[in-house]
Formats: C-alpha cells, sequence, structure tokens
C-alpha cells in the first residue's frame, strides 16, 4: 500500500515528522477505529483522527442534532437540527478527507451488536456520556481484545484513560463498581463548559493516533485528570487486577448500573392511543419543554421534591423526560409521597 501524490499533499506535515513519517502514515491509512458516540468528545475525536487521514472510521450513534447540543459539538449547525449524529458527521468530515472511509450505524451500542462491531476494528474509541455504555463497551473491549481510548467529562473536568491495551488495565479495574444514578448526573441536567470535551476528545485522538503508530507512551495503567478551571492536569496510576474478569457481556447494563427499569411503562405509542385515561408529567428542564413537549404539567426535576404536591393524581400519572432515566428517578421519589397513586414511565423518553 502506497500514498498517493494527493495523499502526500493532504499529510505533508506527518511526513516530515519524526517518529511519524510515511510509515506511520501508511499505518494509520490502514487503522481502522470505530467511534462510539458523535457527541461532545466523539466531535473532536471524529475531525482529529479523520484529518490525520485514519482509513475506516466507524461510528455509531442512534441520537439526532439538538439545538442545545451547539454549544460543544462543534461538528453541527443550525440547519443540522433535528438529523442523524452519525450520518451528519460523516457527510461533514468527508469533505474534511475524501480519502476516509466512513461506516455509519445509526444505533444504539447494545450486547446484541456490540461484539460483531468491535471485531470489524482496531481500536474502539468511547466518547458515550452513561455507565452502562462505558461497562457494555470495556466487556466487549476486553472480549474482542481491542484496546479502548477512554473519556469522560463533568461540569469543568475530565478524565482520560487507555484501557485494554496489550494486557493492561481495564476500565473495570478502575472503577469496578458504577455509582448510584443519582450521584452521576449527565450535561443535560448539570451543564458541562463547551470547551472541556474538545479538550478531552483532542486527548483522546492522540492517544488512538500514539497506539496505531506505535509511538509515544499510551496512558496505560494511568488516568489524565484535567481541571478546565485551574487548568491543572494530574496523572494517577492504578494497577491491573483480577477480580473484574470479564467471562461474556452482561444481560443489562442499565440493570447493573442501578437504572432500574420501572414496573410500570408504557411506549409514546400507546399513550397517544389513550391519553385521556392519564395526566401526564414532564421533569425536563425549561429550554427542553420550549423546543418540544406532549402535554401535561411541568415540573422539573430539580424541583420535584418541592414541588408534588402541585400533581394531579386524579387519573394515573404519565411521567417522562428524553430518555427515560430522569423520569424514572421521578418515578422512584414520587412513589414514596404517595402510596396510592399510579406512575408510569414514558418507556424510552421522548427520544425513543
Amino acid at each position: 500500500m502506497n500514498l498517493s501524490k494527493e495523499e502526500q499533499k493532504q499529510y505533508n506535515r506527518h511526513l516530515i515528522l519524526d517518529k511519524v513519517g510515511e510509515k506511520g502514515q501508511l499505518k494509520l491509512k490502514q487503522a481502522k477505529v470505530l467511534v462510539i458516540g458523535a457527541g461532545g468528545l466523539g466531535c473532536p475525536v471524529l475531525q482529529y483522527l479523520t484529518a490525520a487521514g485514519v482509513g475506516t472510521i466507524g461510528i455509531i450513534d442512534d441520537d439526532v442534532v439538538d439545538q442545545s447540543n451547539l454549544q460543544r459539538q462543534v461538528l453541527y449547525t443550525i440547519d443540522d437540527i433535528g438529523k442523524s449524529k452519525a450520518e451528519t458527521a460523516a457527510n461533514r468530515l468527508s469533505k474534511l478527507n475524501p480519502f476516509v472511509q466512513f461506516h455509519v450505524y445509526k444505533e444504539k451500542l447494545t450486547n446484541q451488536n456490540a461484539i460483531s462491531l468491535f471485531q470489524q476494528y482496531d481500536v474502539v474509541v468511547d466518547g458515550s456520556d452513561n455507565f452502562a455504555t462505558r461497562y457494555l463497551t470495556n466487556d466487549a473491549a476486553v472480549l474482542t481484545q481491542k484496546p479502548l481510548v477512554y473519556g469522560a467529562i463533568f461540569k469543568f473536568e475530565g478524565q482520560v484513560s487507555v484501557f485494554n491495551y496489550q494486557g493492561s488495565a481495564t476500565y473495570r479495574c478502575l472503577y469496578p463498581t458504577p455509582p448510584k444514578p443519582e450521584e452521576s448526573p449527565n450535561c443535560s441536567e448539570i451543564g458541562v463548559i463547551g470547551v472541556l470535551p474538545g479538550i478531552i476528545g483532542s486527548l483522546q485522538a492522540n492517544e488512538a493516533i500514539k497506539i496505531i503508530c506505535g509511538i509515544g507512551e499510551v496512558l496505560a495503567n494511568k488516568l489524565l485528570m484535567y481541571d478546565t478551571l485551574s487548568m491543572r492536569q494530574m496523572i494517577l496510576k492504578f494497577e491491573k487486577t483480577d477480580k473484574d474478569e470479564v467471562a461474556e457481556l452482561n444481560n443489562d447494563y442499565e440493570f447493573f448500573c442501578g437504572i432500574k427499569t420501572a414496573t410500570h411503562e408504557i411506549t409514546l405509542r400507546e399513550l397517544q392511543s389513550k391519553l385521556s385515561n392519564y395526566n401526564l408529567l414532564d421533569v425536563r428542564e425549561d429550554w427542553e419543554r420550549e423546543q418540544h413537549h406532549i402535554g401535561g404539567q411541568h415540573i422539573p426535576l430539580g424541583e420535584l421534591a418541592q414541588r408534588y404536591d402541585e400533581i394531579n393524581i386524579e387519573k394515573p400519572v404519565v411521567v417522562y423526560c428524553k430518555s427515560g432515566v430522569r423520569s424514572q428517578r421521578a418515578i422512584d421519589f414520587l412513589e414514596q409521597q404517595f402510596d396510592t397513586v399510579t406512575f408510569l414511565n414514558l418507556k424510552g423518553g421522548l427520544g425513543s
């Protein structure tokens, strides 16, 4: 395999760079990288891997572009609202580098598709935003023996590490048990500084390039922690353990992470067919409500403890949010306040 004249022009700064050169660029061209999520972390990861000339990039994301994403997900514009993130990202990135082949998966990563997907790639980069997907990604990477580049963000702070690299420690070595759902809110609930995913995602892309080219010191058995407010960073070392060896994928990662499924659920289609039988409660934020809603009362989750007595309980109450996670938390709280009221979770939320 050789580089064409146009590729040589495209990658000139790599070709004249010691430790990369033509040999490293050919490794990048032959590499296949799967990026999980085309959101805050996924955008910079995808941009820099594409610019670097990774030959084949897979993008898996079942979400669509929302206006609130534009504060940090810089691949997208106002015109992309409502469009598939994975598809939109691939279309835009192909204009940055026509020598890269993209595989788009407009679906959610699950224990049904993870193994077969991972087997097709050399490196996996995790840009997900929830613990269930992180544990699933880790376990699938271990079972398929793929290096996993990890990144996570929280308000003003971020983390980067590389798991399962040449026998190194895994995500479960660092985090053997997931936090409780109420202890791990996502950015839609607590916010995030817009530049943070750009920084952390760029660092993830850097680790992926180092792995592919075989250069530098990979962040294996190390966790890089970065604080945007103080500009401090530190690297913590951790060891591989045998306590959490993975033999197979978990049947239910949401259950494992404590995101229990509601006893009573209803789909949006079922709800629409018998809407008069229920009262609705929207527990999303004000800005989400303004963009789209299906009616009913509106009390954000953070205000529920002070305002639950406002809820109309004359009929069974269907609680909804974007994905079904916040609504389940709301139901857990409300069931402790009302012994005789039936609460149902809108399955998958409005994003389903």
